[in-house]
């Protein structure tokens, strides 16, 4: 046979209920048969036994019995008794062992050898059964006594089992009966059933459901971000191993509940939430992680939610990445511009003779330099900030912006849970927006101002400028992901770290903004780790 041949599910369901209802009447139909039998054996027993009683109650068996060869008119008696009670053989035994009665009428008169009915001459009667040429009979012992309770005779009445082919004969039409109804119900409610799953499973095969489950999950374990599923129950239907790796996670924890495996997680809040998630920064197992999470829709009824999240670490890494190097060859183009500039005036100046006016512009312009890099050299004690602050004063120059610093400068050493890297990104990207914002600016003279104050309690970081000013619709929305004035140039990502940043590092941010009159930025860090950080 073909092996891409795939039977239709509808079918395999139909069959497969087909055969369980089949095998379910199979073994109903033993413990009936055998419910039967057991029945039939208990009533035969019954039966046997008050035939006995009966033929042992009665005279003319007790006169008869004592008689000699009263067997003669004995045996006819018990024969018609024997069709009365509808008994297949009935024995009388007088005190002697002697036959006075037996469906073999060679037999009358003999002597009875048999072990089986020496209970019954000790005046007990009892069941018993035995095997036998005409099959398994029930037997009935019961003792004959005179008016004076002298045990005087036995009889002994027996019943056939039926076989088992006979009781299945006698109920035949009842098992053909229901045999038929259960097929038809049985066939029919299976097609039913695999009717219902084939729409319940979008009209697809299992060997379909099982090609896309696999896809699905190699899939998910490929992503670089963290995927965590649940259904409505908050039972988790997807964990995949990025997430697992972020999380610390380990073994299968898919059928548990989101609660017992992550206590701290936010992701069934979603399921009764009427707006997805996106880009919020929370912490998971003491891990800070931006997460976008949404519910799972099918139709208008929602079914489960996922969260797709990243290691915040990483996404602030990768963005301090980004942002340094587009620093740098910023600052690499101007000052390459400006030295070209430089040496053009230098050039100029020896081309018309004027060497002293030369060398006194190569003087100023190193003495100006010096000046600047001795000033934030002893005011900031961190190198990677002194460069980027060179390189803006730098690009400034050459966007015809001056980047003015406060005189009292002061960087000892960073606030507590902060390093040069937030530092960077925090200024690099707080000049880089006033510099956006100088360039729509009509004023003659741009300027930003940047001041650094640091005490044993705080560090205050000030930087204003005299541009455009942020408008005041937009203003509520400046710290959200994505959010970006600048159009296709702009990421949408720097003032949302900023705000991050704070966050983290438990500070406050805020601003004051006036159309056509510039921006200012006030931002304040705990030296100590004292204080719940917000921003506005």
């Amino acid at each position: 046979m073909d092996k891409s041949f795939h039977m239709p599910i509808q079918v395999k369901i139909t069959l497969l209920s087909f055969g369980i209802v089949a095998f379910s009447i199979l073994i109903g139909g033993i413990v009936i048969l055998g419910n039967l039998w057991s029945s039939e054996e208990d009533e035969l027993g019954k039966r046997s036994m008050l035939t006995a009683h009966t033929i042992a109650e009665l005279s003319s068996v007790r006169e008869l019995v004592l008689q000699p060869e009263g067997w003669k008119e004995l045996n006819p008696l018990i024969e018609n008794l024997r069709i009365i009670h509808d008994a297949d053989y009935i024995i009388v035994l007088n005190v002697n062992h002697v036959r006075y009665s037996h469906p073999v009428y060679s037999q009358l008169g003999t002597l009875s050898k048999s072990s089986d009915e020496n209970a019954a001459f000790a005046e007990h009667e009892y069941l018993s059964k035995a095997e036998g040429e005409m099959g398994t009979a029930i037997r009935a012992f019961v003792p004959i006594l005179d008016e004076n309770n002298k045990q005087i005779g036995v009889v002994l009445v027996g019943n056939i089992l039926p076989t088992l082919p006979e009781i299945i004969g006698y109920f035949k039409d009842d098992i053909i009966l229901i045999l038929l109804l259960t097929l038809i119900f049985g066939v029919c409610g299976s097609w039913l059933m695999a009717k219902h799953i084939k729409q319940e499973t979008f009209e697809l095969e299992p060997h379909e459901i099982s090609h896309m489950l696999m896809e699905r999950t190699a899939a998910f374990n490929a992503m670089h971000e963290g995927v965590i599923a649940i259904d409505n129950h908050e039972i988790i239907t997807i964990f995949n191993e990025r997430a697992k790796q972020m999380l610390h996670i380990t073994g299968d924890v898919i059928g548990k509940n989101i609660q017992d495996v992550i206590h701290d997680t936010r992701l069934p809040e979603v399921l009764t939430l009427n707006e997805p998630v996106y880009n919020q920064e929370i912490s998971v197992q003491k891990k800070n992680i931006v997460s976008n999470r949404v519910r799972i829709m099918l139709g208008d009824k929602t079914i489960g939610a996922v969260a797709i999240f990243q290691d915040r670490t990483e996404v602030t890494k990768l963005a301090e990445e980004l942002t340094s190097v587009k620093a740098f060859v910023e600052a690499l183009r101007a000052q390459n511009h400006e030295h070209m500039n430089k040496l053009h005036t230098i050039a100029g100046l020896i081309q018309l003779g004027n060497l002293d006016e030369a060398l006194n512009y190569v003087f100023q312009i190193t003495e100006e330099r010096s000046e600047l890099t001795r000033f934030l050299t002893k005011r900031i004690h961190d190198d990677n900030l002194v460069g980027l602050l060179l390189s803006k004063v730098s690009i400034g120059k050459e966007l015809g912006i001056e980047l003015l610093f406060d005189p009292n400068l002061k960087l000892e050493r960073f606030p507590h849970d902060m390093d040069h890297h937030d530092f960077v990104l925090m200024l690099g990207n707080l000049i880089e927006n006033s510099y956006a914002a100088l360039k729509n600016s009509n004023e003659e003279k741009k300027q930003v101002y940047l001041s650094i104050q640091q005490d044993e309690e705080y560090c205050h970081i000030v930087l204003e400028d005299n541009g455009c000013g942020i408008p005041s619709s937009i203003q509520p929305s400046i710290y959200d992901y994505g959010f970006t004035t600048k159009g296709a140039e702009g990421s949408g990502i720097g003032l949302y770290l900023i705000a991050q940043i704070v966050k983290k590092s438990h500070g406050d941010i805020s601003f004051t903004s006036t159309p056509n009159e510039g921006t200012s930025f006030f931002l304040s860090f705990p030296m100590n780790n004292t204080k719940e950080g917000s921003y506005e």
